[in-house]
Parts: C-alpha cells; sequence; structure tokens
C-alpha cells in the first residue's frame, strides 16, 4: 500500500460483479451513486438495492422473498415517495436501464433470507452498505444512536452472509448532528477499526468530478419527483459538494435546525462491514430478530439495562 492506492478501491478490485445498497433506508441508495458511477465503468456488473421505505404492495414488482423486491422504472407505485423508482426512471433517461431490489424493514432473520436470495440471482462478489451519513457505526453505548434500526439489521444480515468483499462507506459526516449523533464518537469508532485493520481510509468527492456532477443531478432529480420528500441528506452532501460551510439549508425540512455543511460532509469513510458488526453491542441479540418490531425491542431493552456511559463530547475537547 502506497499514497497513490486508494484502500476502498484496491478492496474491490479484484471484484466483477458488485452490489452496492443503501444501508439504512430512504435515500441512502443516493450516498451509493458515486461509487456506482465510478465502478460500473470498470466491473462487469453493478447492481443497485436499498432498504426502502416506499409502501410496495403484493402486486408491485417481483418479489424474491417477502422481504425483496426488484423494481425498474415501469413498476407502478406510489408518485409520493418510491425514491428507487425515481432513480431507475433518471438512469433510464441517461441511458442506463436497471433494477433496483428493495429490502423491507424487517429482522435479521428474514433479512439474511432475502440477501440470499438476491445473491442467488445475482452472484455477487462483493457488496457495498452505502449509509448517507455516519450513525451505523455507534455501537449501542453512546448517549445518541440518531436511527440505527435499519443500518444495524442490515448490517448484520450482510455479516451473516458469505461473500468475498463486504464494506460498509459513509458519506455525509457531520449530517447525523440533525439526529442527535455525536461525532466525536464516530471518529472513535474510526479509530477502533482502524486498530484492527478495519478502516479502510476516506477520500473526497470534489465538484470536478464526473461522479460527483452525476449525484447532484440525480439528487436535484429526486427533489422535483418527490417535492413532498426531499432528502435532508443527500441535499446536505449536495450542499456540501457545491462549496457551502455552515448552518446553510438546501431544501425546506432542514429550516428551523442548525446544520454544519463542511468540506467533511463530501468524504467517503470506509469499513469492513464484520468488523462494523462485531462492535455492536447488542449484535447477539439483533442476529435473531425476525421483524421490525424484534430490532426495535431488541435496541430498546439494551437500552433499558446498558444506560448510555459516552456522553456527547463536543469537537474539539
Amino acid at each position: 500500500m502506497n499514497l497513490a492506492a486508494n484502500p476502498l478501491l484496491v478492496k474491490l478490485a479484484g471484484a466483477k460483479r458488485i452490489m452496492i445498497c443503501g444501508c439504512g433506508g430512504g435515500h441512502d441508495l443516493y450516498a451509493g451513486l458515486p461509487l456506482y458511477f465510478y465502478l460500473r465503468k470498470r466491473c462487469e456488473s453493478v447492481f443497485l438495492g436499498n432498504l426502502t421505505f416506499a409502501a410496495l404492495g403484493p402486486k408491485t414488482g417481483r418479489r424474491l422473498t417477502p422481504a425483496v423486491t426488484c423494481i425498474d422504472a415501469d413498476t407502478e407505485g406510489s408518485d409520493d415517495f418510491f425514491p428507487e423508482r425515481v432513480l431507475a426512471r433518471w438512469l433510464r433517461g441517461r441511458g442506463i436501464e436497471t433494477s433496483v431490489f428493495c429490502f423491507q424493514r424487517t429482522g435479521v432473520v428474514t433479512l439474511l433470507k432475502a440477501w440470499r436470495a438476491v445473491q442467488h440471482e445475482l452472484s455477487f462478489d462483493a457488496i457495498v452498505l452505502a449509509d448517507g451519513g455516519t450513525d451505523s457505526l455507534m455501537r449501542g453505548d453512546e448517549e445518541g444512536l440518531g436511527t440505527p434500526q435499519e443500518d444495524l439489521a442490515n448490517i448484520a444480515a450482510v455479516h451473516a452472509l458469505t461473500v468475498p468483499v463486504k464494506v460498509l462507506s459513509c458519506l455525509g459526516f457531520g449530517v447525523d448532528r440533525f439526529d442527535d449523533v455525536c461525532h466525536a464518537h464516530f471518529l472513535e469508532s474510526a479509530a477502533a477499526l482502524q486498530r484492527k485493520g478495519a478502516f479502510l481510509g476516506a477520500f473526497s468527492l470534489l465538484p470536478e468530478m464526473e461522479e460527483s456532477r452525476l449525484f447532484i443531478e440525480a439528487v436535484d432529480d429526486c427533489v422535483r419527483a418527490m417535492p413532498g420528500a426531499p432528502s435532508v441528506v443527500a441535499n446536505s452532501i449536495a450542499h456540501a459538494l457545491e462549496g457551502q460551510f455552515g448552518n446553510v439549508h438546501r431544501t425546506w425540512r432542514t429550516e428551523g435546525n442548525k446544520l454544519f455543511i463542511s468540506p467533511l460532509m463530501s468524504m467517503y469513510w470506509s469499513f469492513e462491514v464484520d468488523a462494523v458488526a462485531r462492535r455492536c453491542l447488542y449484535l447477539p441479540e439483533l442476529q435473531g430478530t425476525v421483524g421490525y418490531m424484534d430490532v426495535e425491542r431488541v435496541i430498546q431493552e439494551f437500552r433499558k439495562q446498558n444506560p448510555p456511559t459516552r456522553p456527547f463530547t463536543p469537537i474539539p475537547y
């Protein structure tokens, strides 16, 4: 390894078929788009997935299991909130026909079955879980966890999946302050993973990059398509890429809240999924969950029995 090598891209260099999946739901898939645009020119196949918040009925798309549905640009569904279809339509407009595998919010046992079904169909040899934000690195003893239910359920399921390469890439450092996450705790987690050799480094997206330009175009298209539900995270990252700084707002959803937009927000931070999963203090209980309410219960009971021991710590100290 030397300065010319990007550890994340070195890790993915041998993969031929890569799945990029939004880790925590909603618009997290958009956080993986810059990697998608880069890798699809260099790999045999790159696929898209997302832990969906969209309301997918039994006749929507093609069901592989009760917990995963394959959709495309022509899939019927709500116009109010369906970011996966919005993205498929935007990609079609640029000559890219693709499906998106939409995983339901559910327990780890059920998600693992869904992941195995998708793996059987696609034969991917690498997974990149894309997290819009950084709360996926909260292990459970922090004062603020953000929204860990979807992130950690997906991480735990992928942890149990047999795939040669499994990576978590976080984009949007600073945005989780919106959900009371302490970013000193994220940096502490990154340091702990670095000691284990599981931190794959960080690098910046820059506005001059084609991947950044396409990301911003995709985010703006999604805002136009779903004006009632613009993504706080994706728009904050886009603002950072546009060179904005501090308490500035790109969407009405953040008005009245204090933001901290900065160049740190447009950096990818990447980690080995298995090492991230093993740091979760409630992983054993999480692994047995079947439904979404089971995940909620595990986290609530863990927090009740193990009150937070790491209080909010500002940066700098």
